[in-house]
Formats: structure tokens, C-alpha cells, sequence
């Protein structure tokens, strides 16, 4: 298993492209995509192909709303922690850590010394919504706090430095996809469930070889062009998904406690995520 700086990245990337000549334009806020244009906050974009890779975004684009469910996500990470500390921790690598439970959590090292916990939190907001701001809920905020105080006791009193979350693009069925409309010429790649750092780039390939219709062994693959069913109707699919939630963390309950019921609230869970 290996990690990447998701923001060195990105902007590794960014500087490959324009090295290729091609022009980025950022804070440019996308209100309408159709065939053969985008429209922007800034002005009408003509194009012959629009390739929407919006992710949980896409539910605040007309004609999308139901298409992929914004989850949200959200992390924390404490101050930097003395030399001390991590020798009491004996985290002295810079291993990731989970702890396997169906509601998971998330954990790593930064290479700067502090501890960065992620998780669900309140998972999903009615219709779609999202909060523009990034900041989680005090609510939330005091879940990732509890988690790392359970995981690691000897840094429970660390001061958090940072908190923020966003959303993640989830499908009907849980499962990405990748495709494009040979009629309007709009691509769409996303739907990761929280595992795109490696997925987008294998679907950015494959929308290279979509867009130049040029088949290729990635063309080929099972999710392109893959038909997926829109979430239900509010407030169906907001019951739903925190119902879900709901439910693996009485599972994750029920287990800590050595309950006997634990395996049947979990398979509850995923049965409610299957239908």
C-alpha cells in the first residue's frame, strides 16, 4: 500500500498539461452542460465534446441531480506531536491505518509529525445539498475526535489544527463508471465512493480513447458506458442513506459490545445499500 499528497498531485499534473500547451481555467463555476456547450458563470463555452467530471458535484447541475449521491467526507488533523509522543504511540513509519469497522475511519502520518483522521460524519444532507464552505459540523468534528482519542489515547489531548470536509460521488449501486454519449458528445467519468485517487486516472485514459473513438482494451472495460439507475426521490434516498449509516454503526456497536445480533445488523446494512 502506498499514499500520495493528493494536492501535489493534482498540481504535478496541472503543470504536465500546460507544459503540453494546454490553457487551464480555474474558478470558472460550471451552471449547465448540454450538447455542445457549457455554460459558466463567466459566459457561454462552445465545444464539440464535454467531458463532466463534476463527481458528488454533478447533483447541483441541471438534469443530474440524481444521477450520483453527494456523501460527505470529512478529515481532521491535530498540531504537530512531539518526538515523545510518537515514541509512546510507536507509530514511528508512515503506514496507513483503518480500523475495519463497517461506518471505517481512516488514519496516516503527515510527513510534517500529525495525526489526520478521516471519516463519514454526517454522512448526507436532504436534496443533495452541500455545505459551500468546507467546514464540518461541530457534531462531526467531535466523532473524528473521538476516534482518535480511541485509537490513539496517548494523543487525546493534542490540539486540532484543521478540519474540513467535502463530498464524494456515489452511483445507485456503489460502483463507478465511465462512458460517453455518442449523440450529444457529453463524457462523464466519477462515482469513485472515496477510492479516486487511483480510479480517476485510469478514467481519464479511457475518456482519451472514448473521445478519439479509437477502441482500446480500456474501452473495453465492463464500467464504460455502464447503465446505472438514478437515486430515488426525496426523501427516500436521504432515509435511505441514513438509514444505512445508521445502521453499520449499530453493527460497529453491537460487535465492541460482543453482541450476538452484530453480524445480522450488518448484513441489514448492506442488504438496504444493495436494493
Amino acid at each position: 500500500m502506498a499514499r500520495v499528497q493528493p494536492a501535489k498531485l493534482v498540481r504535478g499534473l496541472a503543470d504536465a498539461v500546460a507544459r503540453l500547451g494546454v490553457t487551464i481555467y480555474e474558478a470558472t463555476r460550471a451552471h449547465e452542460i448540454s450538447k455542445g456547450q457549457v455554460i459558466t458563470h463567466q459566459g457561454r463555452v462552445a465545444c464539440a465534446v464535454a467531458l463532466k467530471a463534476t463527481e458528488g458535484y454533478s447533483a447541483q447541475l441541471p438534469g443530474y441531480e440524481r444521477d450520483w449521491l453527494p456523501l460527505n467526507s470529512a478529515q481532521i488533523v491535530t498540531e504537530p506531536l512531539p518526538l515523545e509522543l510518537w515514541r509512546d504511540i510507536g507509530w514511528s513509519g508512515a503506514e496507513l491505518i483503518g480500523d475495519m469497522a463497517h461506518a471505517y475511519c481512516y488514519c496516516q502520518r503527515t510527513a510534517d509529525g500529525r495525526i489526520a483522521v478521516g471519516g463519514r460524519g454526517l454522512p448526507y444532507l436532504l436534496n443533495s445539498k452541500i455545505q459551500p464552505d468546507g467546514r464540518p459540523t461541530a457534531g462531526t468534528i467531535s466523532q473524528l475526535r473521538g476516534i482518535l482519542a480511541r485509537l490513539f489515547p496517548a494523543a487525546t489531548h493534542v490540539p486540532l489544527a484543521h478540519a474540513w470536509q467535502g463530498v464524494l460521488g456515489v452511483p445507485r449501486d456503489w460502483c463507478a463508471t465511465v462512458g460517453l454519449d455518442p449523440e450529444t458528445k457529453i463524457g462523464w467519468a466519477g462515482g469513485y465512493v472515496g477510492v479516486g485517487l487511483t480510479s480517476a486516472n485510469l478514467a481519464g485514459r479511457t475518456l482519451r480513447d472514448l473521445v478519439l473513438s479509437e477502441p482500446t482494451a480500456l474501452t473495453e472495460l465492463p464500467w464504460v458506458n455502464r447503465a446505472v439507475r438514478a437515486w430515488e426521490r426525496e426523501p427516500l434516498r436521504w432515509m435511505a442513506v441514513r438509514g444505512l449509516y445508521a445502521m453499520l454503526k449499530a453493527a460497529d456497536r453491537a460487535e465492541a459490545n460482543g453482541k450476538a445480533h452484530a453480524p445480522h445488523l450488518a448484513r441489514l446494512g448492506a442488504w438496504i445499500k444493495s436494493q
